[in-house]
């Protein structure tokens, strides 16, 4: 039996939960302010697709004035290459033999595939992998202060480029960082010193790539910065609302979920669990945000059951078969959770749209 997935005109309130979705004139509103505002930043803008997984999304990102797409696996940008984009970032490190040779595969496709190394051991692989007649574009990854992957200094980096146009079948292309949120001084620092010495050494570095959706709308303070990566945008959710990134009513995304018990008077259970709100709280205390009732808090999760702490909720929560909207914490977490996609205006499905990259982590 095939799942009753909502066709277009259906109203939203007869899509069965939970199920994620997608306002498509906020989503639109979302893509053109953003790219308005790199526009005039005079930055290019490489949105992250890890939010959405969704190629139709990506050309709408791309029709909208992106420069091309930041993905993080290898397996994802292949269906993003199967989809016709040709202007792929890969900000992982691609390590070990079977990696390696996808990878090939994915560069005699891609009309611009780059990667990103910070390390001799990953230049290495690639160096062995790929050959002048088809080079690979790489940038050096660096660390300003997100204490993730990265070289720690500006020196590290330019040694590291000077490694990498030695090799003659990789191509320098750059230099790429992810911050830490506020890090925009250190960042410029950063990417100033590492300029200025790669120019002294004659070596160019067209690309500067910054990165984060919380401090998208602060990209202006990092001038030495060509283009910013930012996902979450799209669709932002409620760790961007409390960055002040966004406003309540840029918020495109939310579950629809079911109350499905209400064992006591201070107690309701809905049929969103950890399988579609996801348990990644990202600094908050609960699970979700419940529109239209304060102070009800989604406070724990199994796998199909949300658990809502009415003791703080004031006002009439909704009856048993009733449906509630959920803001996520987290909505890219979100998208990985589900098949489908179900957008909707004014209330009425308008498409639903396969997550063709769920589950594509290696």
């Amino acid at each position: 039996m095939s799942y009753p997935w909502p066709r277009p005109g259906t109203p939203i309130s007869q899509i069965p939960t939970p199920m994620p979705v997608i306002d498509e004139a906020i989503l639109e509103r979302n893509i053109a302010r953003a790219q308005k505002y790199l526009d005039d930043c005079g930055k290019s803008f490489r949105p992250h697709i890890k939010t959405h997984k969704i190629p139709a999304l990506a050309r709408q990102q791309i029709a909208g004035g992106a420069n091309g797409i930041n993905c993080q696996k290898i397996t994802e940008a292949e269906v993003f290459a199967d989809a016709g984009i040709d202007d792929i970032l890969l900000t992982y490190h691609i390590l070990g033999p079977a990696k390696l040779a996808r990878l090939k595969l994915l560069n005699d496709r891609v009309a611009k595939l780059t990667v990103v190394a910070d390390s001799k051991a990953v230049i290495d692989g690639l160096a062995a992998t790929f050959d002048a007649s088809r080079p690979l574009r790489v940038m050096v990854e660096c660390d300003t202060g997100g204490k993730r992957c990265g070289v720690q200094t500006a020196q590290a980096a330019i040694e590291l480029a000077e490694y990498i146009v030695a090799a003659p079948g990789l191509e320098f292309v750059g230099l790429m960082t992810y911050p830490a949120p506020g890090g925009a001084e250190q960042v410029e620092t950063f990417l100033a010193t590492a300029m200025q010495g790669l120019d002294a050494k004659g070596i160019p570095c067209p690309v500067r790539s910054s990165g984060g959706s919380p401090d998208l709308y602060k990209a202006h303070l990092v001038p030495s910065a060509t283009e910013h990566r930012a996902g979450t945008y799209i669709y932002n959710d409620r760790s961007m609302v409390r960055a002040g990134q966004c406003g309540a009513d840029d918020l495109a995304m939310t579950i629809l979920a079911t109350v499905i018990s209400r064992p006591a008077a201070d107690r309701a259970v809905l049929d969103s669990g950890s399988k579609a709100l996801t348990s990644d709280l990202l600094g908050f205390s609960d699970y979700g945000q419940i529109l239209g009732a304060e102070g009800a808090r989604i406070t724990g999760l199994s796998e199909e059951h949300a658990v809502v702490d009415l003791t703080g909720h004031s006002g009439k929560f909704p009856s048993l078969g009733e449906v509630v909207r959920i803001v996520p914490n987290h909505t890219c977490v979100v998208s990985n959770l589900f098949d489908r996609m179900v957008f909707h205006r004014d209330g009425v499905v308008t498409r639903v749209e396969d997550v063709a990259a769920r589950g594509t982590v290696w």
